[in-house]
């Protein structure tokens, strides 16, 4: 494999990576957010609160977003693996 396309893929492989990660993150940021300012206006300054709602967002966010992170994965690999082969 020349080293042109090489770079190519690894540059592929590296957005790839941000594009699927950043759905879940802003899941995450926008919870963390919400229960940061839930607890600013409550006055309720318990640092363990706000790991909770954004676990179960994460989570959630995951089981929705899996099959779609998956298949994009997957599709990458396959690319990888017929350029290997050839």
């Amino acid at each position: 494999m020349p080293p042109a396309t090489l770079l190519e893929q690894a540059q592929n492989a590296l957005l790839l990576s941000a594009s699927v990660a950043l759905p879940v993150l802003g899941v995450a940021a926008i919870v963390g957010l919400v229960v940061a300012a839930f607890q600013a206006a409550s006055q309720i300054q318990d640092p363990t609160i706000a790991h909770l709602p954004r676990l179960i967002a994460v989570v959630a966010a995951l089981a929705l977003i899996g099959p779609w992170m998956g298949s994009q994965i997957g599709a990458f690999a396959e690319r990888m693996m017929s350029m290997a082969i050839r």
